[in-house]
């Protein structure tokens, strides 16, 4: 266990980063993540508000969708990554970070200021187990009653029943596999706990931790913040460009984020796939020949490849696929060649299962 987000507590091992890692990949795994944060925003004004501090386009949303997006600073600098919902015509919740929820909260408080909509973290309020593989569906529809899971499309979500329990259920997730996300009362969530081991025995079901979060992220090349981002570097740094919509007019840090299109970037988030089986760390040097090429955010096992992985930022001349490189580990110079990203799935079949 380990503390994260404040006062939370979460799990980081259960049997094994590997044995969690390729159970999720072959049958269902399941992950307490009731320590990400939880906004909820309501009142005549809540769209204008989500719409003000997001670069995605929260009017084009339709209640029971989700969107992707990020928070940026006046900079361009990224806040944070996290998940849309609208609930309502007047009613939206975002899902933040563990640990930028509590930046998040005072960073919302001060945009609504003279808006009619108000802000509450519920995040203690709400448990959020995330039930993610090949046979998650299969699982869910012999615990789930109330749900038509065979239609609810990706970035959708619908309410359920766990037995008398009443769940929001969000066809999401972070690890690359056909997966769901379930939001429960914080004071019903051990019974709906138990019951997903119950039920989960027959189709394989494995809790997994923190670290294999990480390293299936890793896989789909997901960045994540604090690691692969931060407030240093904009969507265009970590190839989130494509949900920023500037056509949807003013939010926060659009003229920067313009600056940034306009001017091109001079380094790239890149993946490599690294010789022998030790990861880099992070912030190791990468090289190129004498030469200093960038500099490592993230590194490890792909245990559904076989493979080292790791992300980079690497100076552009050097992003080339096929390129090879150099980072030192341990004293020893290890091999590391451009790959595309992502790393497994590119055409993200399992997700669209």
């Amino acid at each position: 266990m380990g503390r994260v987000g404040g006062d939370f507590i979460s799990a980081r091992y259960y049997s094994g980063i590997a044995d969690e890692h390729l159970n999720t990949r072959e049958n269902v795994g399941v992950q307490d993540l009731s320590t990400m944060g939880k906004m909820d925003i309501k009142g005549p004004e809540a769209e204008a508000l989500v719409n003000h501090v997001i670069v995605n386009d929260a009017a084009a949303m339709k209640p029971g969708q989700v969107r992707y997006s990020t928070i940026c600073r006046e900079d361009g600098g990224i806040m944070d990554d996290l998940t849309v919902f609208r609930l309502g015509p007047e009613h939206f919740m975002l899902v933040t970070g563990s640990v930028n929820r509590l930046k998040m909260l005072p960073w919302l408080l001060h945009h609504a200021q003279g808006r009619k909509t108000y802000v509450t973290d519920i995040t203690a309020a709400v448990a959020f187990p995330t039930i993610q593989g090949p046979r998650s569906r299969e699982l869910l529809k012999a615990l789930v009653s109330d749900a038509d899971l065979d239609s609810l499309k990706r970035w959708s979500f619908a309410s359920g029943r766990v037995g008398e329990t009443k769940v929001l259920i969000s066809r999401t997730g972070v690890t690359g596999e056909l997966g769901f996300e379930l939001f429960v009362p914080a004071d019903e969530a051990t019974s709906v706990w138990d019951a997903l081991m119950r039920t989960g025995a027959d189709f394989g079901l494995k809790p997994y931790g923190v670290p294999a979060m990480f390293t299936l992220g890793l896989e789909k090349a997901y960045p994540a913040h604090g690691i692969d981002m931060d407030e240093t570097h904009t969507p265009f740094h970590v190839g989130l460009d494509r949900w920023i919509k500037f056509d949807k007019g003013d939010f926060v840090g659009r003229e920067a984020l313009l600056k940034v299109r306009d001017k091109g970037l001079d380094e790239r988030w890149t993946g490599l796939i690294l010789d022998g089986d030790m990861p880099a760390a992070t912030n190791a040097r990468v090289l190129a020949g004498d030469e200093d090429a960038g500099v490592i955010t993230y590194s490890d096992h792909g245990y559904s490849l076989g493979k080292v992985l790791a992300t980079a930022r690497l100076r552009v001349p050097f992003t080339a696929i096929g390129r090879e490189l150099s980072i030192d580990i341990d004293g020893t110079p290890t091999r590391a060649v451009v790959a595309p990203m992502p790393f497994f799935d590119p055409e993200g079949v399992r997700l669209r299962a």
